[in-house]
């Protein structure tokens, strides 16, 4: 696993304010302070300059910076292709209550929607609404794009394999039934449709998103 980059976090309006070199020492000046205004930064240098303006500053300049990356990703990657549908899964917890859902990418309008699913995981979700989207478009005889925003997913589809590490327990004993049936309907059907990965940072969450970030 790789090793967490270490922050450092600047304190406008707390306890005490300044630079401090982590989040417990952090979290200790701004708990309990109504108001509060803090930052994270990735090195000490960035976060004393961030001092020396104000934190409405700070974080207007934060934002115009990720609003250009967003412009130059847009401008290198382009438009979605809107012949198309795209599929998220939610989990509250992990494990948790899941579900999932595909819809038309253009319209929002939701073409399936399953669950909730009890001790469930968001990969798993996922990966059944890609299954349950190459269903739905060969079903209809459609040959539009299907997108969705896990690479994991994709990656379990290739190899026709949900590889989930999620204990089958009663709970869930109808998830696992599911995804005995997604397998087994890669293994015996073959697709032409196009699988893609939506490029969130350029255009946004994905259509078919629960909206619970």
């Amino acid at each position: 696993m790789p090793k967490k980059k270490k922050k450092f976090y600047a304190v406008w309006k707390g306890h005490k304010t300044g630079v401090f070199n982590s989040w417990h020492d952090c979290k200790l000046q701004i708990e309990n302070y109504k108001g509060a205004e803090y930052k994270s930064f990735s090195s000490i240098e960035e976060a004393k300059h961030a001092l020396q303006s104000s934190y409405i500053e700070c974080i207007s300049k934060a934002k115009q910076k990720k609003q250009h990356r967003a412009n130059f990703d847009l401008e290198n990657i382009g438009q979605p292709d809107y012949f198309s549908i795209a599929v998220d899964a939610a989990s509250s917890g992990n494990p948790g209550t899941m579900e999932y859902r595909g819809v038309d990418t253009k319209t929002k309008t939701v073409l399936f929607h399953k669950g909730p699913f009890e001790h469930g995981t968001n990969n798993v979700g996922e990966f059944l609404a890609l299954v349950h989207g190459l269903a739905y478009l060969k079903e209809i005889k459609s040959n539009r794009v299907l997108y969705t925003d896990s690479r994991i997913a994709m990656g379990w589809v290739m190899r026709k394999k949900c590889n989930t590490k999620l204990v089958c327990l009663k709970e869930n004993e109808v998830l696992f039934d599911l995804i005995k049936r997604a397998e087994l309907w890669l293994k015996e059907n073959s697709f032409n449709t196009r699988i893609v990965k939506w490029e969130t940072k350029a255009w946004g969450e994905i259509p078919a998103d629960f909206g619970r970030k």
